[in-house]
């Protein structure tokens, strides 16, 4: 219970948003640097598709992700049914909403980051001999890490507050993939009013910390 209103779901949220923030510092790093220093056919597209969240109506995407990763979705169906995820109605399936929402905030300051280092750092390195996953290790990521981590929290933050694609892969079942977003859109509908402000109260203070945490680690 938080602020009077039983079955807060705070740690269902604070889970949902640690996963999805760890697949956006492999996954999310890894594009951004991919993005950032390598040229390659269908690198536009990629590059699109990632953008793609900020520009696409969340219930429209999320329905397209609904219609990829459901049991008879046109990515799953190939597999076996008993090697068939379960991603819908799932708390994974709120994971992977809070990702996608977050990867272009995550990719393009990191993206930014990887690209504003001069090449003559790496070539100085190789020349030292360091290999390339060293040069990307010791050298591009705590270089970029400003980017990396700017995009991190603003990740966070909009995985954080996702509602439009968690509705759609989660289903919003209390109790089980009942995001404190979703909680606050409930008890909205429900009337219970009291709820709602404790929970979007609790929520903007969230939003206020990330926002300073942004500024002090662009400071550094």
């Amino acid at each position: 219970m938080w602020g009077g209103c039983p079955g807060a779901p705070l740690p269902l949220t604070f889970a949902v948003v640690a996963w999805s923030m760890g697949l956006q510092l492999v996954l999310g790093t890894a594009l951004a640097w991919l993005l950032a220093r390598r040229r390659f056919a269908g690198r536009g597209l990629l590059d699109a598709l990632v953008t793609l969240p900020l520009v696409f109506p969340p219930i429209v995407l999320g329905y397209g992700l609904l219609l990829l990763l459901g049991r008879q979705g046109w990515l799953t169906q190939w597999l076996p049914p008993l090697l068939r995820p379960e991603i819908v109605f799932t708390q994974t399936g709120l994971v992977i909403a809070a990702f996608v929402a977050g990867l272009p905030l995550m990719v393009k300051p990191a993206q930014a980051a990887f690209a504003g280092i001069p090449p003559r750092v790496r070539e100085a390195a190789a020349l030292l001999g360091h290999r390339p996953w060293s040069v990307f290790w010791r050298i591009e990521v705590p270089l970029a890490r400003r980017g990396v981590a700017a995009g991190l929290v603003l990740a966070g933050g909009r995985g954080l507050g996702e509602v439009g694609l968690s509705l759609m892969l989660g289903g919003n079942i209390a109790g089980r993939t009942e995001t404190l977003s979703l909680a606050i859109y409930n008890h909205v509908m429900d009337g219970n009013l009291a709820c709602a402000n404790a929970l979007s109260l609790l929520l903007a203070g969230m939003a206020v910390l990330a926002f300073f945490v942004l500024r002090r680690w662009g400071a550094l």
